[in-house]
């Protein structure tokens, strides 16, 4: 019996020759499958070049070293979150922003929409308990100065 690999919805499974493969299960097109280490990278890269800042100033801050520091930047290492925490210090950035980033890339490659703003359905079971259900229509203007700063 002949075996041959048959992709369906981004897995790749052995079917036997002559064996039928659900159409519906089948993917219409091509998609790269993100990977999170070259994600990670990339918006680390990023956020270093911007800075106009070399791989051995952040290094050297990180505490890390050049070389891995570099393959990280390419996707070639896992970092473990204590070495992406020492070096988004050393980039000078929170590392929830990072993940952030990294998460709003991710998304877009998937085809997925992530609001900037919580659900209305959402919203009901998190409000303050002293606005009731409801938000405020009115944000007190320190609160406005801060959403106005980033």
């Amino acid at each position: 019996m002949m075996k041959h690999p048959v992709s369906i919805n981004g897995i790749t499974r052995w079917m036997a020759t002559g064996e039928n493969v659900p159409t519906d299960s089948l993917e219409t097109k091509e998609h790269a499958v993100p990977v999170l280490r070259q994600e990670i990278g990339d918006v680390l890269r990023d956020v270093r070049q911007r800075q106009r800042r070399t791989l051995r100033e952040v290094s050297h801050h990180a505490r890390v070293s050049l070389g891995y520091l570099s393959e990280v930047e390419r996707g070639q290492k896992e970092a473990s979150s204590e070495l992406l925490s020492s070096i988004c210090s050393a980039l000078n950035v929170p590392m929830s922003l990072m993940l952030r980033e990294v998460s709003d890339r991710i998304a877009l490659q998937e085809g997925v929409h992530i609001p900037d703003t919580v659900p209305v359905d959402l919203e009901s079971g998190f409000a303050p308990e002293e606005f009731g259900t409801r938000i405020p229509d009115e944000v007190p203007d320190d609160f406005g100065q801060l959403a106005g700063s980033h």
